[in-house]
């Protein structure tokens, strides 16, 4: 039996349309304006830095910018696995900007906190999370300190805590006196803190009297020493704001000790003078101790 002689037949064959066309060249135009919005949020979302506000920062612009790369899928029937993946990513970082958001939320303190962090700890790179487990160490309690009352006495007040004052002056004297001035966001009793050891105890060797009424926070030397056994990174930071702040107290101290001659005392070469000092100095003017129990 021969085959069908289809051409004689007139036998045409309609070709079926595709439900989704075909792509076979490049396009000869730019895309459109939201495919370039879409990178430049993504750019700038991968700009973002560490933290809580970094991240914040970083998930915003990639929830944009996905947003816009879904929106430009979506118009483009070429690109449904585009579309697809551009959806999924932009819940995954619209997820992430929630999350961010509510931790940002939750990890919130009162004024006088806050104004230590950022006075403080906020230039030292110590995220929130971190300062949250310092300010449970002291069971975030503000105390507070009448005016001309003591903090200290010296030769009585046992050394068992850091503390920091947010609020007043704080008058340093020893054997009557005067040494220096604590003010605001700086510690009150850091020399005494490193003068020991964990397991040492000892008294402090000055008086803190206040001038007005002062607000500080304060640390137990046990609890603060346990934060420190398991976070080694917050006993770096207080290693080094601690002694910032004695050298701050050590130079104040070099400011105010002049002989009787009128010139400064450096209190690091105690053989050496130098600088001939203001009348303004020379009226709180610290005598300097010299060798033989005379003062200069």
């Amino acid at each position: 039996m021969e085959p069908p002689d289809f051409e004689a037949m007139n036998f045409t064959v309609e070709q079926v349309s595709s439900t989704y066309p075909l792509c076979e060249e490049w396009r000869e135009g730019a895309e459109g304006a939201v495919f370039h919005l879409a990178n430049i949020f993504l750019v700038f979302g991968f700009m973002g830095g560490s933290g809580f506000y970094g991240l914040l920062y970083l998930f915003t612009f990639l929830t944009l910018g996905f947003f816009c790369t879904t929106v430009w899928a979506w118009a483009d029937p070429c690109t449904t696995d585009s579309f697809l993946w551009s959806f999924a990513l932009f819940g995954v970082t619209l997820g992430q900007v929630l999350h961010v958001a509510y931790r940002l939320r939750s990890v919130s303190f009162d004024t006088d906190f806050q104004e230590l962090y950022q006075c403080m700890f906020q230039k030292l790179g110590v995220s929130l999370s971190l300062f949250g487990k310092i300010v449970s160490c002291c069971d975030g309690v503000v105390h507070t300190l009448e005016a001309n009352h003591c903090f200290a006495v010296e030769g009585k007040t046992a050394i068992d805590k850091l503390s920091v004052l947010l609020s007043g002056r704080v008058q340093v004297t020893v054997n009557g006196e005067f040494l220096h001035y604590i003010y605001p966001f700086q510690f009150l009793d850091s020399p005494e803190w490193d003068s020991l050891r964990p397991a040492e105890e000892g008294i402090f060797q000055v008086t803190l009297r206040a001038d007005n009424p002062c607000r500080y926070v304060a640390w137990r030397r046990k609890k603060l020493y346990l934060l420190f056994a398991k976070h080694r990174y917050i006993a770096k930071i207080f290693a080094l704001v601690v002694r910032n702040d004695i050298a701050e107290k050590l130079y104040s101290l070099n400011d105010r000790a002049l002989n009787r001659s009128g010139f400064r005392y450096d209190l690091r070469l105690p053989s050496y003078c130098h600088m001939p000092a203001t009348e303004l100095e020379k009226a709180g003017v610290l005598q300097a101790p010299v060798q033989g129990g005379r003062t200069a």
